[in-house]
């Protein structure tokens, strides 16, 4: 076997995939104890109907049956599909109308759930699709070796995080896989002696790609916690790198800001992070004030700076499509907008061009949307998500038209925002990341307790900014330096409560989906913040 699949042929016994427990220990899985459970989910799925070319729908949470059931999906030749569990204490229903769009998109031969999660089961029943428990698939299995695929079939069906509000499912092939985990593994000169730890969630593309197939393709060991145990405990997370000898990670920047403020400082004694080589940082638009602060909380127990590895991607190229090349460090450029971080240069043979409203390639410096091609592109959406829209992520004959707005220079790609979340000022493009990024520089506000959304109400722009928790003195601020961003745009001020800010399974802030509540009335406090009187723009 090739790519992705060929550490079935010989899985080593001395490394595998620590996954951590509820008691805080870690409890080892082999490569080789691991290839044997994908081979009886290979032989299980088969079993149960199939075929090459179906969709395996996996709803399983961090652990050994999500790797075996993503693996012996693509081992029976069908496109493994993770789909997020559920939130322990989230809208049931909401949650469940995702999942009935998720089987609608993606018409799965069949869906494989954790025992613990009976609402899947009841989802399948009503949509009439078959359901399996992770543990009940495995009765009967016998182990017996599946049948390769053919190399250009299906591999994965990501669904992308719905920063705009909705989710779409992208059809990743086999030879798209296979390049973008070789180029993880050239960009970061992975061996099987170079660990990776991540808390990442693994069924999106950030955690999925970058943080377990890449590790697992490559042999090396993997420390894999959950995204609540990061919550939880981030001390942990940073053990592995400090106590245990894990190199390499990835995370979106609000993960930084949580270690930052929920680790002290004297917890770090003892810790040795010189062996710490690459933090990938993407997802969200990076502030270099707090990979600045990152460094400055690491650098005494031997993290360099050139560890911090801005990089750009979604799931339309199935992840990855550029980086900061190890051992450089990252830089800033200085524009209209502020500072703003470069994402480093193409990896994986992806070819990235930044183009205006009409299509024509723009001059470095000049910013526009951002274009990808290259043999990561996905082969398009599921057929019910094949349209896009003129500020949405699209792929048109092999290009991925990303809706982000950003600029290049000498080769290196900085990365705005999305194009969906701005409006037009005075003839120039405003971003959401442009107002919030002033915002929180003037509060200090910790990252996710300030998110800005941009829109129009009747024919005029207007700034909403949506305040968790806010400290006495940041309204004012806030409010003067969001109308000083958005050139007199008239600013509200909204004070909410902890978790009305919807986010992606990545941590991105689904701006559309807030400013449709807004407008409809379902995202105001009690009591209104006052924000001065408007400017009139």
């Amino acid at each position: 076997m090739t790519g992705p699949l060929a550490w079935l042929d010989r899985p080593d016994e001395r490394r595998g995939i620590r996954f951590a427990e509820p008691d805080g220990s870690w409890r080892l899985w082999s490569y080789a104890e691991l290839a044997d459970l994908v081979r009886r989910y290979a032989t299980a799925l088969r079993d149960a109907g199939v075929d090459a070319g179906d969709v395996v729908s996996i709803v399983e949470t961090t652990g050994p049956r999500f790797v075996g059931l993503l693996f012996g999906s693509m081992l029976a030749g069908a496109a493994a599909s993770p789909v997020a569990p559920p939130p322990p204490f989230g809208d049931r229903e909401r949650w469940a109308e995702h999942l009935r769009g998720v089987l609608r998109a993606s018409t799965p031969r069949l869906v494989v759930h954790d025992p613990a999660l009976p609402l899947v089961a009841e989802v399948c029943a009503g949509a009439g699709v078959p359901a399996y428990d992770g543990e009940g698939l495995l009765a009967g299995a016998d182990g017996r070796w599946a049948a390769a695929p053919t190399p250009d079939g299906p591999a994965l069906v990501q669904f992308t995080s719905g920063s705009s509000g909705r989710v779409r499912g992208v059809r990743v092939p086999r030879p798209a896989l296979a390049a973008t985990v070789a180029g993880i593994q050239r960009w970061l000169r992975m061996t099987p002696d170079d660990p990776t730890a991540s808390w990442l969630p693994v069924h999106h593309d950030m955690g999925l790609v970058g943080c377990l197939l890449a590790p697992v393709a490559t042999g090396s060991d993997l420390w894999l916690m959950s995204p609540g145990d990061f919550v939880r405990r981030p001390l942990r997370y940073l053990e592995c790198f400090g106590r245990h000898g894990a190199r390499l990670t990835a995370m979106p920047a609000f993960g930084l800001d949580h270690i930052i403020r929920r680790v002290p400082r004297n917890a770090l004694a003892g810790m040795d992070f010189s062996a710490w080589r690459a933090v990938i940082v993407g997802a969200e638009r990076i502030q270099p004030a707090l990979l600045t602060e990152f460094v400055r909380f690491a650098a005494p127990h031997g993290l360099r700076r050139e560890a911090l590895l801005p990089a750009y991607g979604l799931a339309e190229a199935t992840l990855s499509v550029t980086g900061v090349p190890l051992d450089t460090g990252w830089r800033t450029a200085t524009v209209e907008q502020g500072e703003v971080v470069g994402c480093g240069r193409p990896l994986a043979g992806a070819q990235v061009t930044v183009v205006d409203d009409d299509g024509r390639v723009v001059d470095d410096g000049t910013v526009g949307e951002i274009v990808v091609r290259g043999p990561s592109v996905a082969a398009g959406y599921l057929p019910a998500n094949a349209d896009g829209t003129a500020s949405g992520t699209r792929l048109v004959d092999g290009e991925v038209h990303t809706g982000d707005a950003g600029f290049l220079v000498d080769g290196e790609l900085f990365v705005l925002g999305r194009l969906g979340d701005g409006v037009k000022v005075r003839g120039r493009m405003l971003l959401a990341e442009d107002v919030e990024a002033a915002v929180v520089s003037a509060c200090g506000a910790p990252v996710g307790r300030i998110t800005a959304l941009l829109g129009q109400v009747g024919d005029a722009p207007r700034v909403v900014l949506l305040l968790v928790r806010p400290e006495p003195d940041w309204l004012t601020a806030a409010c003067a330096a969001a109308e000083v961003a958005a050139e007199g745009v008239p600013v509200e001020a909204v004070v909410v409560p902890a978790g009305a800010v919807a986010r992606t399974s990545s941590g991105k802030p689904r701006r559309r989906l807030m400013w449709q509540d807004y407008l409809a009335g379902r995202l105001r406090s009690a009591e209104p913040v006052p924000a001065g009187p408007p400017a009139t723009p």
